[in-house]
């Protein structure tokens, strides 16, 4: 690793960071053409440094940009993936969203932490190495895709069109600590049907909302009784985003001087690998049945949600003895000097991300770590500056040592 351990430490980190600002220059919200536009550039990109590239469809006009840096033969290969879609913009910007401003401690735009900054990181590592005058032996496949945010068609299209290698990383944030497994997600919907009077008879009433007041700290409490470890268990979590409560299946808001006899609940859940949905919604069944109890006359249903025609995002996992973690293990210690977080750690550990469908569909070794994470999805998104050369640094080395120099 001494020859690589030296070109990582001497990139050029004025070329790393153009790279990570041209792509936030390019406003590629979700299910948008700007994630076509972005996806044609990267493969342009990737074109000019030498790489096999691929426009791969995905649906409709939505394409991924699939590179493939050919390695000498006798080398294992080594997948990069991420998506180049984005959230939108919320309120409370105060830099340009899109104007790929880096400063000395950060890099800023929507998207730049999920996550454009894991996808510049890895195509500045390839460009290094071309620029150093390395080949490998082994391939190096870098996936940038679309549609993650719509539980990942865009790396379901890419594994269903072909594309393989021996070893993953996932580039999704995690503030570069080594995240070898995370929860799978699910949606669901809670009715409650209570029975309406008027406030002057309250007394004989069976308010739906306040059942659904006392519910949902009880959901926010849940972990799920299939856990097979504490670690299982760490990443299992239930959260409750949407309540509506007011008279009748139509929710009319009109009478506030009755009872709400209705009320509607939606959240999400997150269990880990092995565990399963079917398993979840009986947890949660069993919560309903004990609020029934306390509260006679109250009906409480629950039923999954899916989205028609969209994956969910499956669990993933991978042993901390891997071949891909212990390299990446390695690689973070030779750059940072100190070892490096590994394990089911949160708050990525709740995340969806590709990797699950790597794990699911092919039975893949990876592992999810990229740059970004603790100023994810929020105004002025940012990536620090050190945490994204560093992964360039760290990237570079992962390839040097699955693949192999030749």
């Amino acid at each position: 690793m001494t020859d690589a351990l030296a070109i990582a430490r001497g990139i050029d980190e004025k070329a790393s960071l153009d790279i990570v600002a041209d792509m936030v220059r390019h406003k590629s919200y979700s299910q948008t053409p700007g994630e076509r536009v972005l996806a044609e550039h990267i493969a342009a990109v990737m074109r000019d440094m030498g790489l096999e590239v691929e426009l791969q469809p995905v649906e409709g006009d939505r394409v991924n940009a699939i590179g493939r840096w050919k390695g000498t033969g006798g080398g294992k290969s080594l997948m990069f993936n991420g998506h180049l879609d984005t959230n939108p913009v919320t309120e409370g910007w105060t830099v340009d969203p899109w104007g790929g401003l880096v400063t000395q401690d950060f890099i800023y735009g929507i998207g730049v932490s999920n996550m454009k900054a894991g996808d510049a990181a890895s195509l500045a590592a390839v460009k290094s190495l071309i620029d150093a005058g390395v080949r490998l032996k082994g391939d190096v496949v870098l996936t940038y895709v679309v549609g993650e945010l719509q539980g990942g068609v865009g790396t379901l299209a890419a594994i269903r069109g072909g594309v393989r290698a021996d070893y993953f990383i996932n580039s999704e944030p995690s503030d570069l600590q080594a995240i070898t497994m995370h929860a799978a997600a699910f949606t669901f919907v809670i009715e409650l049907k209570g029975i309406t009077r008027h406030m002057s008879k309250r007394e004989e009433a069976v308010d739906a909302l306040i059942a659904a007041c006392e519910l949902v700290p009880q959901l926010n409490a849940l972990t799920f009784s299939d856990a097979p470890t504490p670690e299982h268990r760490a990443i299992n979590r239930v959260h409750v985003g949407v309540m509506h409560g007011a008279l009748g299946r139509e929710l009319h808001e009109w009478r506030p001087p009755q009872v709400a006899d209705f009320v509607r609940i939606k959240g999400s859940g997150r269990y880990g690998p092995g565990q399963t949905e079917a398993n979840a919604l009986a947890d949660l069944g069993r919560v309903l049945a004990a609020l029934e109890a306390r509260h006679p006359g109250l009906k409480a249903t629950v039923i999954p949600e899916h989205q028609k025609g969209r994956p969910m995002m499956p669990a993933f996992r991978v042993d901390r003895d891997a071949r891909i973690v212990t390299t990446l293990n390695a690689a973070y210690k030779a750059v940072r000097g100190t070892d490096q977080p590994t394990g089911a750690i949160t708050p990525p550990g709740f995340y969806g991300t590709d990797a699950g469908h790597l794990y699911k569909e092919l039975g893949m070794e990876g592992v999810v770590c990229g740059p970004g994470g603790r100023y994810n999805t929020m105004p002025d998104e940012r990536v620090d500056v050190a945490d994204y050369l560093d992964m360039v640094r760290i990237y570079l080395l992962c390839m040097t040592d699955i693949c192999g120099i030749a």
